[in-house]
C-alpha cells in the first residue's frame, strides 16, 4: 500500500488540536428540493459518492520514525460509517439548524478513521434539508474541502485517485545524486532568511494580554454557532461607493458589529484592540493539489473608529500593506513557518504555541472561494452554504465568510461560555451594513 508523509504544517494542526478545541473545518450546506428528500436514499447517495473521492479513503497513521505520520488508503473503507443522520423538530429554521450544528462540531474527528464526517439534517422547513461537512485542517484547507465537497454534488465526477507520492530519498540517496542535493541545500538557505524574518516579526508583534477581554475564553468543549446571510449587493454597493475590495468591506462590516456588540455589552471599544488573523491561500496554478499551503495576514480592526467609513479606509490601508508585503512576511505568515519547523518539533512547541495564539491575534476571519455557478444534491438545489472555521485554544469565537452566488455568508463559531450572547453580535451585522450603505 502507498503511503506519503504527513507534511509539518499538516502535523502541526494535529498537534494544535485539544479535546476542548478540535481542529477540523466545516460547512453547512442547505437544499431546497422540488419535493419532499428521501431521507435514506440521501444517506446512500452521500456515502456511496463519498467512497468514490481518494482524499476521503486516507487514514492517519504513524511512521517508524518518531514525530511522523504518514497518510495511507484505510483498509476495507466503507464510507456509509461516516455518514450520520440527525432530524432537528420540525418546521425548523436557521436558530434550530444553528444549534443542532454547534453541538456536532463541538466533537473531535475519531483519528482511528479517515478524518471526516457527514451529518445529513432533515426536518427543516419548506422540506428543506441540509449537510454539514467536517474535515480536519491536516487532511484539507479551505480550498481543498471546497474541492472535495464538489465530489459529493450532482454532476461532479472526482478525479481518477493518482498514487500517493513516494516519501523524500534518504539522506544517503541524495549523496547519491549531487545536484539534487545542491538545490535541496539552495533551497534551504534561501529561504532562512525568510524564515528568520517570519520569526521576529511574531515575536515582536505579540501583545500582553487584556484581562477583562470578551474576546478570550477559558477551555470548553461547549459551542455555540450562528449562520448569518448578507445580500451580495449591498455590499457591492458600499464597495462601489467607498472603494476597497468586498472583502475590505466584509472586515468593516464586522469590525462595524464588533463594536455595537462591545457597547451592548457595557465594554469600551475604544479600550480593546481587536486584532484578525486573515488565512491566505499560498497555492499557485502549478501545485494546485496537495497539503495545506497557508499563510495569513493581521489586521488591526479600528472597532474603536465611531465612523463607519472612516473604519473601512483603515481595513483597506492595512490589508493594502499586507498584500504589498506578499503572504511570506509578517508575523501573520507564522502558518509558513509553521511549515519549515521539523514535525517532532511541533508536538513539543505546538500545545504552547496554540496557548499562545491569544497573544497574536483575537479572532480568526477567513473568507472561503466557491464557485458561482448552481449546484445540486440528488437534485435539490443547494440555497445557501455557510463555512466554519475552528476554534483555537483561548479564543472566544472564529468567523468564516463565502460568497455563493448572491449572498454572503457568514459562519460564527463561538465558545458557549465566553460568548452566551452570540444572538447580539449576528443582530448587530444587519445593522453594520446599513451604516455603511446609509453613508454616501
Amino acid at each position: 500500500m502507498m503511503t506519503t508523509e504527513v507534511s509539518a504544517l499538516d502535523w502541526a494542526f494535529l498537534c494544535l488540536e485539544q479535546e476542548t478545541a478540535p481542529m477540523h473545518i466545516g460547512a453547512v450546506a442547505v437544499f431546497r428540493p422540488s419535493e419532499p428528500a428521501d431521507r435514506v436514499w440521501l444517506l446512500a447517495l452521500l456515502a456511496e459518492r463519498a467512497q468514490r473521492i481518494a482524499r476521503l479513503r486516507l487514514r492517519l497513521g504513524q511512521s517508524w520514525l518518531p514525530g511522523q505520520a504518514r497518510w495511507a488508503e484505510a483498509p476495507e473503507f466503507d464510507a456509509a460509517e461516516q455518514v450520520r443522520s440527525h432530524q432537528v423538530p420540525s418546521p425548523g429554521g436557521r436558530q434550530e439548524l444553528a444549534e443542532l450544528v454547534a453541538e456536532l462540531i463541538a466533537d473531535p474527528l475519531d483519528r482511528r478513521r479517515p478524518l471526516w464526517e457527514l451529518h445529513l439534517i432533515t426536518g427543516l422547513d419548506g422540506d428543506r434539508f441540509a449537510v454539514l461537512a467536517k474535515f480536519h485542517h491536516a487532511l484539507a484547507d479551505g480550498r481543498e474541502a471546497v474541492e472535495t465537497g464538489l465530489g459529493l454534488l450532482d454532476g461532479f465526477t472526482p478525479e481518477a485517485p493518482e498514487p500517493l507520492p513516494e516519501p523524500d530519498g534518504s539522506p544517503l540517496d541524495l549523496l547519491r545524486k549531487p545536484q539534487q542535493l545542491f538545490d535541496a541545500v539552495r533551497g534551504t538557505l534561501s529561504k532562512s532568511g525568510e524564515t528568520l524574518g517570519i520569526a521576529s516579526s511574531v515575536v515582536r508583534s505579540m501583545r500582553l494580554p487584556i484581562p477583562d477581554s470578551p474576546l478570550r475564553a477559558s477551555a470548553s468543549a461547549a459551542r455555540r454557532v450562528a449562520l448569518i446571510p448578507i445580500g451580495l449587493a449591498d455590499l457591492r454597493r458600499i464597495r462601489a461607493r467607498h472603494g476597497g475590495t468586498t472583502n475590505d468591506v466584509v472586515l468593516a462590516v464586522l469590525a462595524g458589529a464588533f463594536r455595537r456588540w462591545l457597547a451592548a455589552r457595557g465594554h469600551p471599544a475604544d479600550k480593546l484592540p481587536l486584532r484578525a488573523l486573515i488565512p491566505v491561500s499560498c497555492r499557485r496554478g502549478d501545485n494546485a493539489r496537495g497539503n495545506n499551503q497557508l499563510s495569513g495576514y493581521l489586521c488591526d480592526l479600528p472597532v474603536g473608529e465611531p465612523d463607519p467609513v472612516a473604519r473601512l479606509q483603515a481595513i483597506r490601508v492595512a490589508m493594502g500593506r499586507n498584500k504589498s508585503a506578499g503572504p511570506l512576511r509578517g508575523p501573520g505568515a507564522f502558518p509558513v513557518l509553521a511549515g519549515r519547523v521539523p514535525q517532532i518539533v511541533h508536538q513539543v512547541a505546538a500545545p504552547l504555541a496554540g496557548q499562545g495564539a491569544a497573544l497574536l491575534f483575537d479572532t480568526v476571519i477567513t473568507n472561503v472561494p466557491l464557485p458561482g455557478f448552481r449546484a445540486a444534491l440528488g437534485g435539490a438545489e443547494l440555497a445557501e452554504l455557510y463555512p466554519v472555521a475552528p476554534l483555537v485554544a483561548g479564543h472566544a469565537l472564529a468567523i468564516a465568510v463565502s460568497q455563493y452566488r448572491a449572498t454572503v455568508h457568514v459562519g460564527v463559531h463561538a465558545n458557549r461560555a465566553a460568548l452566551p450572547d452570540l444572538e447580539k453580535l449576528g443582530e448587530a451585522l444587519p445593522f453594520a451594513v446599513a451604516e455603511l450603505d446609509d453613508r454616501s
